[in-house]
């Protein structure tokens, strides 16, 4: 981030008080000036004052030399102005300094007091001393040219420099104030950045895990029925030729729509990563994901599944050698596509689960329809000691698929082991 304000003035260091070495050489150079005009304008006042002529040009160049610290303590040098104006000297002085304590960032009374102390010893020096060049004969004017000269000449070396300074400090304000909002701005803007990054890192997250969620409930429940099915045909080849057929046929088509499904998800997948490379930047995860979902969910149609395909659903379990019952509760009705799809996967990746685990066993499917929710619940008894197992490779991930779809549209998943030994699986879904 770019350095501004006040961290970018200091940076550039100075020696003491001074933000810049510009500054303090202009300051130097100012109080040279300042001291040797005080200097000769201490001769005169030493003849006047009947002192010897070196104390006053010490007394001139000492005074004058106070203009070295205007910076820091303005106040200081048009005090010191102010108690050499009736030695008629310090006449840079006073004006540099009312200039930047006009600039400085002081209270204004306090301004306002000072310049007004300026102004009135200006006026009474000079009223002083044009009345004494009249008297003595130096000016020959009317009398209303004493008040008119002492009036202009303190205005003429008051007012300006205070208003300059006046000026200058609150620009200089309005700058400082500027750069602190530009300062403000872009730490924002760089806050700002890094959370749209965090955002798109998460969504990226998400979506990766919803497209991974999807191709496991689609692939992995015909891959499972297809590996059951294979088993079972192993074991009738012999004894019954007209089972294994038939065994032979499923395996057959559950391998044709698990490829089809397959080919549908990376088809999606490989469109989404060309328009990418063609348009040279890259395209939101969350379309993809979202395309991806809605090709994975096309199970058995074009509209994707539904409520009504639960009894196919059982009907291939029940076809692989699986003993299942089906109850439906309530009335049938229909819900939003995001639910029944929902639903029908939570009961697929369930009946998945027992071909995996539980192989033999007897599975109850309940579903309830309910005032303002859905309710399904797949129950397994536990497995025959003697039955085969197909032995189906488990990545875990099944049981986690299923709550965060549920969770997703604010329902409740429920699972775990049965007193009896076997295993349940529950969910509740709001039906708006």
């Amino acid at each position: 981030m770019t350095a501004t304000g006040e961290d970018h003035v200091t940076a550039r260091g100075g020696p003491w008080w001074w933000g810049r070495r510009r500054s303090a050489v202009f300051d130097v150079s100012l109080a040279a000036v300042s001291a040797l005009e005080c200097a000769l304008e201490g001769i005169p006042f030493a003849r006047d004052a009947g002192i010897p002529v070196a104390a006053g040009v010490v007394f001139g160049a000492l005074a004058g030399s106070v203009l070295l610290v205007r910076r820091r303590w303005p106040i200081a040098v048009v005090l010191v102005a102010i108690a050499v104006t009736p030695a008629e000297m310090g006449l840079m002085m006073g004006v540099v300094g009312l200039y930047t304590l006009a600039a400085a960032e002081l209270p204004r009374r306090i301004i306002a007091s000072l310049a007004g102390m300026s102004l009135v010893g200006t006026l009474i020096v000079t009223f002083v001393k044009t009345r004494q060049d009249m008297a003595r004969g130096d000016l020959e004017l009317g009398d209303w040219f004493v008040p008119f000269a002492a009036i202009t000449m303190s205005l003429g070396f008051t007012a300006p420099p205070v208003l300059l300074g006046l000026y200058v400090g609150a620009r200089r304000r309005l700058m400082e104030s500027l750069r602190e909002r530009a300062d403000s701005l872009e730490r924002e803007l760089q806050l700002l950045a890094e959370r749209a990054e965090e955002r798109a890192e998460w969504a990226r997250n998400e979506e990766r895990t919803r497209i991974a969620r999807e191709m496991h409930d689609v692939v992995a429940h015909r891959v499972s029925l297809m590996v059951v099915h294979a088993a079972a045909l192993q074991a009738v080849a012999r004894k019954d030729p007209e089972k294994a057929v038939r065994n032979a046929a499923l395996v057959g088509d559950m391998g044709r729509q698990a490829l089809t499904e397959l080919r549908e998800m990376l088809g999606v997948l490989r469109s989404g990563g060309d328009e990418r490379r063609e348009r040279a930047a890259s395209v939101p995860l969350a379309a993809v994901g979202a395309a991806a979902a809605a090709a994975a969910s096309r199970a058995a149609d074009d509209d994707g599944p539904c409520l009504a395909e639960i009894e196919e659903l059982v009907g291939q379990s029940a076809a692989a050698g699986m003993v299942v019952d089906l109850s439906v509760q309530g009335d049938v009705r229909s819900y939003a596509p995001v639910v029944e799809q929902t639903a029908y996967r939570v009961v697929q990746e369930a009946l998945t689960n027992v071909h995996k685990h539980a192989a033999g066993a007897k599975t109850y499917v309940r579903l309830a329809h309910r005032v303002s929710e859905i309710a399904m619940q797949v129950e397994n008894e536990p497995p025959e000691e003697a039955a085969s197992s197909a032995r189906l490779p488990s990545g875990g991930n099944g049981l986690v698929g299923m709550k965060e779809r549920v969770s997703a549209l604010g329902g409740l998943f429920v699972s775990g082991p049965t007193d009896a030994g076997g295993f349940r699986v529950s969910a509740v879904i709001p039906a708006s």
